[in-house]
This record gives C-alpha cells, sequence and structure tokens, in this order.
C-alpha cells in the first residue's frame, strides 16, 4: 500500500514538473533570502548605535520615548566584559539623535562618547551630549556654545566629524536673517580638542565671512555725475587759489628787491 502511494506521489511530480516547463515558468522553489536584515527597534525605542572602543569594551546608545519625538532620554550602556563591569548612563534629550561618535581628544586612554542631537529649532539646532569614561565611570562635560563672532552667518544643520581624534565641525554661512537668510556658498569649519576635561575650540582656515566685507571695502566706490561735478569745481577753485596766492608772492618779491635796490642807491 505505501509503494503504491509513493509511487504515485513521484508521478504526480514529474507531471507537474512537465507542466511547469511547457509553460516556461521555472519550478517553484522554498529557498529562503540569505541576507541579513537589520532588526527593527522595538517600542519606546528610537535610536540604536553600537561603539567599540575595543575587545570586550563596548557602548551602546539608545534612545527611547513614548508620545513624543521631540524630547525623551537617552542611555549608554557600557559594557566591560573583559572585567566584568556593566553601567548605564541616562540623561534628559531634546530632539532626535542623529549621531554618536567615540574618541579621545585628550590622548589619556579614555573614551569619550558624544553625542548629536538635532531639535526643530530652525537656528541653533544641534546639542552635543559629551561623556568622558574613566574607571567604569562616567563624567559629563559641558559643550562650548558658539560665541556671537563664531556663530555669526550660523543657521544649523552642522556636519560633525572625527579626524585626527579631534571632532570637527562645519557648516555653511547664510547673509540675512530669519526666513529672508539665504546661503552665501561659504562654510566655516572649527576643530574641538580636550584639555584638562574641557573643550577647545579652534577655526582652521580665515573667517569666510569677512572676506566679503574686505573685498568691498577695497573696492573704490563710484561716485555720481553731481558728486563728480562738485569735485571738479572744488578742485578749479583750488588751483584758482593757489595761482592767485604765487601770484601775490611774487608781486611781493619783486616789490621788495625794487626797494633794496633803492636803498642802495
Amino acid at each position: 500500500m505505501s509503494n503504491r502511494l509513493y509511487s504515485l506521489i513521484f508521478i504526480v511530480s514529474i507531471l507537474a514538473a512537465g507542466c511547469a516547463q511547457e509553460s516556461g515558468k521555472p519550478a517553484a522553489t522554498t529557498t529562503a533570502s540569505t541576507i541579513p536584515q537589520k532588526p527593527a527597534l522595538m517600542e519606546p525605542f528610537r535610536y540604536h548605535k553600537l561603539i567599540e572602543v575595543a575587545p570586550g569594551n563596548d557602548f551602546d546608545i539608545l534612545s527611547w520615548g513614548r508620545g513624543s519625538t521631540e524630547t525623551g532620554s537617552f542611555e549608554i550602556l557600557h559594557s566591560d566584559s573583559v572585567n566584568m563591569n556593566y553601567t548605564t548612563t541616562t540623561g534628559d534629550l531634546n530632539g532626535a539623535i542623529v549621531d554618536a561618535f567615540n574618541t579621545d581628544m585628550d590622548m589619556d586612554g579614555n573614551p569619550e562618547i558624544l553625542i548629536q542631537a538635532k531639535t526643530n529649532d530652525s537656528v541653533y539646532n544641534t546639542i552635543i551630549y559629551a561623556f568622558e569614561f574613566s574607571n567604569g565611570k562616567a563624567n559629563k562635560l559641558d559643550f562650548p556654545k558658539l560665541t556671537s563672532s563664531q556663530k555669526k552667518g550660523y543657521r544649523g544643520n552642522d556636519n560633525f566629524y572625527i579626524q585626527d581624534g579631534n571632532l570637527m565641525r562645519q557648516f555653511a554661512l547664510y547673509e540675512g536673517s530669519g526666513k529672508q537668510a539665504k546661503p552665501t556658498g561659504q562654510k566655516r569649519l572649527f576643530q574641538y580638542g580636550l584639555r584638562n576635561n574641557e573643550f577647545t575650540i579652534k577655526q582652521i582656515g580665515k573667517d569666510s565671512t569677512n572676506v566679503k566685507q574686505t573685498a568691498a571695502a577695497a573696492t573704490p566706490v563710484k561716485k555720481t555725475t553731481e558728486e563728480k561735478h562738485n569735485s571738479s569745481q572744488k578742485e578749479n577753485h583750488t588751483s584758482s587759489k593757489k595761482k592767485k596766492h604765487k601770484e601775490e608772492e611774487h608781486k611781493s618779491t619783486s616789490h621788495k628787491k625794487k626797494k633794496k635796490h633803492h636803498h642802495s642807491d
């Protein structure tokens, strides 16, 4: 009985394959896709990035919060599997996390974790949360705000990246204010460092906002027709006064010579 069933299944399989070849369609396969997919974050988490500082020294950066995308909290989960030490650092989050960076700007062997967040503020929309990790503890670092001269022409949308162990910050410059502000096509670049747990900042290259002003100051201003006429009259008047003064000097000199000649006689 079982042999007859196996034979029947075999015949049906052959007929199905033959029909598929005649129709020009390949036989269906059940091979699953082997492309790995990034697991989706489950609520209430919004962002996750794993930073491996060294083997067994990992940082998981996460943000979470329900009901709002403008506020929430962040977490830095530090896994030191070498020393079997696991710590959590949390804080209030304003905006959404854009990226997270790892560096050692002061080269003391203690990693710094920097979290870049972006708010909906149309002008000053970048916030940096910074921590240095030492001996299993997180030390919060105050990220400096731009001074009035440093932020001249600034309209947000910063581009942060790590270069030679330093945090770099570049942004486009705008002219005007509010919705009327227009991009100038120029950019400004800053380099951040760390000394005694305090940030240092210096601008790389010339302040591009002053290039236009310097060029304008060096360009001669064209005179109007009326200004040219007044200037010409002034020059003629000055020339006439000089000529009259010379004539008077000549008369005075001639008179002195005649008087001297008379006394000598």
